[in-house]
């Protein structure tokens, strides 16, 4: 076990945030030294983080390759919950500790929330075309009432469920798909649990908040974008690669159905010549969903929390690969 004052270094490959003062107030505590830069390529991470003792991730790729770059490495925060930039396996065969940041989900909710608003209104559509001086709502026919309206919920996690609360606020009629979880756990909430292609045919709204695994990339593809209805919105705050963009585009571009609001995309910062960035019938924000100034500092102090445990020989509060303690 590392004794309190033992010289430390931690690698912060990349993060958005305005500044790294909580982690620097935490890790000072085991005497530990704190270095922010801005990785975006394998290359980056294993040139900065070869003699480090943590890294602390946002978006930076931890591969196979990374990981085996890695030569004092114990362990990996991720600044957020979903840790499918970074190679699990590859992490858990070298004993490397990963850690996420599981803060409290509720923006990510209201974000989802308010982007389907903003479609089923049509808000975003009104104000442009009124700055443009076009004052006519009969324009944005036709608008349906949200009560009584279907919403279908893909992935009945923390977020699912936060969702399900503010959509039963608005008396909508609520369906989820989740395999994970049981049917008691969606009555409870007023939820019909469905399969994905009920959840698909029959819903005016859907909102996507699964996690991203290897098993269900491009869980919603040509196939199921076409089992939708015409006038239905489809919503994803969770991770781009579990819609195939290509369908995605090919769907709204032909009416298969009436449109997209996308919090994320499979190719983040989005190419410009990608075509929803040019899309009436859809709204995009940059990968935005978490935030707010709670939830900024939430994450920083959890993961430097759980990185200095790590380090000083505690076991984190949120370790992800549990399996790897069987490997000390």
């Amino acid at each position: 076990m590392l004794q309190l004052g033992e010289k430390l270094r931690v690698v912060i490959t990349d993060a958005s945030f305005p500044t790294i003062e909580p982690e620097r107030l935490i890790l000072s505590k085991i005497g530990a030294s704190v270095t922010k830069y801005n990785c975006k390529s394998e290359d980056d991470v294993i040139e900065v983080g070869r003699n480090a003792d943590a890294l602390l991730v946002q978006y930076a790729p931890i591969t196979e390759r990374v990981i085996g770059g890695l030569e004092k490495v114990r362990v990996i925060g991720r600044y957020g919950i979903g840790v499918d930039n970074i190679d699990l396996d590859a992490a858990t065969r070298r004993g490397i500790r990963v850690v996420n940041a599981v803060y409290e989900i509720f923006d990510v909710a209201d974000h989802t929330v308010a982007m389907l608003l903003a479609m089923g209104r049509r808000i975003y559509f009104m104000s442009e075309a009124t700055k443009a001086m076009r004052w006519d709502w009969k324009e944005f026919q036709p608008i349906m009432r949200l009560k009584d309206s279907k919403a279908g919920i893909i992935g009945f996690g923390r977020v699912g469920k936060e969702v399900a609360t503010r959509l039963n606020g608005f008396g909508m009629v609520l369906s989820g798909y989740d395999p994970f979880v049981s049917g008691e756990v969606f009555r409870a909430m007023h939820v019909k649990k469905v399969d994905l292609g009920e959840l698909l045919r029959e819903s005016d709204y859907i909102t996507v908040n699964a996690a991203l695994t290897k098993q269900n990339v491009h869980m919603i593809d040509e196939t199921q974008l076409r089992t939708m209805k015409k006038s239905a919105f489809i919503v994803n705050t969770a991770r781009g690669p579990l819609i195939s963009e290509p369908a995605l585009v090919r769907a709204l571009r032909e009416g298969w159905i009436a449109g997209a609001a996308l919090d994320v995309l499979e190719k983040e910062p989005p190419n410009p010549e990608n075509p929803l960035m040019r899309m009436a019938n859809v709204i995009i924000s940059p990968h935005a969903a978490w935030y707010s100034e709670s939830s900024v500092l939430e994450i920083q102090t959890m993961c430097a929390e759980d990185v200095a445990k790590a380090l000083v020989g505690e076991e984190p509060i949120n370790l992800v690969n549990r399996e790897v303690l069987s490997k000390e």
